[in-house]
C-alpha cells in the first residue's frame, strides 16, 4: 500500500511517499481502507517533533473509510462497515489498523469525505463550546482564525447556542466566509493594530465571555486582554508557535480570568463520551445544521503541499488527503 512516512523531524519536505505492507488487525483492532484523511495542525506538531513520536511514523490523526478486516476478538464491527476516527495516528495511508474503541460509525447521510473533514475539528469545537466554556444565550465570544476549518465550526456552534461571535481573519474574502457562518462582527487583524481594543469597542468596554484561540503565540496577549472579568481563555492550538511561559499573576491582573490548554483526548477518554460527542457532531452534519467547508483535496502523495498550504495560511476550511 501507499503511505506517507516521516523518518526525521522537520519541515514539510520530510513527508515522504513510501510503500509498505497492508496491516493485519491486532487484538481489538480493525483494518480500515482509508477513503479520506483530514489534515490538521496536530499533524504539523508530529512532523516537527513538537509532539514527540517514535520514528519512522505515518502522520494523520483523522480519517474515514470502510472496514476490510477485524481481529478475531472483535464482534462490534463487520467487514464493510463505514467508520471514522480521530486522535489515532497513522491516517496518511491507504490502509490503517485502528483500535476498535476509537472507531465511530458514520451515518448514511454523511459522506466519507465529510466525516474525515469534521470529526476531529468538530469534536474539538464541541468540547470547547459545551465543556470548556459552555456557551449560554447572550454570551459574546472571540474566535480567532474564524475562516479556518475550526473557526467556521466554532462560529456555527456558538451561534446555534445563542451566542454572538466576534471573529478575526486576515482578508476580505475570509471575512465573508466568517460572516456566512454566523459571525456577528469580524476584525481583520491585518488592518487593526489593537485587536483587544477593537473587541472592547464592540462589547461596550466589557470584553468577551470566552476566547477560543488556536493560533497561540501571535494572538495570546490580545486574547488575554479581550476577556471580561472571570472570562475563559481556551488555548487549543499553537498555529503561530507555542506561547511563552505565563506568570499566573497576569490572570489576576486581567480580571481573575481562567486559562486552559485542553486536549480532546481528555474529553473523549471513555468510549461512551467519544460516541456521545461524535454522534452529536455527525448528527448535526447529517441533519444539515452543521456545515463542513472542504477547502482542498490533495492526492496522498502531495501531503507535503498540503502542509505547506496549511502552514502558509493559504487556505480556508478543511484540507483532505485522498489515497
Amino acid at each position: 500500500m501507499h503511505l506517507i512516512q516521516v523518518s526525521e523531524f522537520g519541515g514539510p519536505e520530510v513527508l515522504t511517499p513510501a510503500v509498505g505492507e497492508v496491516p493485519q488487525p491486532g487484538p481489538g483492532q480493525a483494518v480500515v481502507q482509508v477513503a479520506a484523511a483530514g489534515v490538521n495542525f496536530i499533524d504539523v506538531y508530529h512532523r516537527t517533533g513538537r509532539y514527540p513520536n517514535q520514528l519512522p511514523l505515518t502522520p494523520g490523526m483523522e480519517a474515514a473509510g470502510r472496514v476490510v478486516a477485524v481481529a478475531p476478538d472483535v464482534d462490534s464491527l463487520a467487514v464493510g462497515d463505514r467508520v471514522a476516527w480521530a486522535n489515532q495516528i497513522g491516517a496518511y495511508a491507504e490502509y490503517a489498523a485502528v483500535p476498535v474503541e476509537r472507531l465511530v460509525p458514520v451515518p448514511d447521510a454523511v459522506s466519507d469525505e465529510t466525516a474525515a473533514a469534521v470529526l476531529l475539528q468538530g469534536m474539538t469545537a464541541h468540547m470547547l463550546t459545551h465543556d470548556i466554556h459552555h456557551v449560554r444565550s447572550g454570551d459574546t465570544v472571540l474566535v480567532h482564525a474564524a475562516a479556518g476549518g475550526m473557526g467556521l465550526l466554532l462560529t456555527q456552534l456558538v451561534t446555534a447556542m445563542g451566542g454572538r461571535v466576534i471573529g478575526t481573519v486576515s482578508t476580505v474574502a475570509k471575512e465573508e466566509l466568517a460572516r456566512g457562518a454566523g459571525a456577528a462582527e469580524v476584525i481583520r487583524y491585518s488592518e487593526v493594530d489593537d485587536v483587544a481594543g477593537k473587541v472592547r469597542e464592540l462589547t461596550d468596554g466589557l470584553g468577551v465571555d470566552a476566547v477560543y484561540d488556536g493560533v497561540g503565540a501571535s494572538t495570546f496577549d490580545a486574547s488575554l486582554a479581550s476577556l471580561r472579568r472571570r472570562g475563559v481563555l481556551a488555548l487549543y492550538g499553537a498555529a503561530s508557535g507555542p506561547v511563552p511561559p505565563v506568570d499566573p499573576i497576569r490572570l489576576m491582573q486581567a480580571g481573575s480570568v481562567w486559562l486552559t490548554r485542553p486536549t480532546m483526548v481528555d474529553y473523549t477518554a471513555t468510549r461512551a463520551e467519544l460516541l456521545e460527542r461524535a454522534e452529536d457532531v455527525l448528527g448535526r452534519v447529517a441533519e444539515g445544521t452543521l456545515h463542513v467547508a472542504i477547502s482542498e483535496r490533495y492526492p496522498l502523495a502531495e501531503a507535503r503541499r498540503a502542509h505547506e498550504d496549511l502552514e502558509g495560511r493559504r487556505t480556508t476550511g478543511k484540507l483532505l488527503l485522498i489515497p
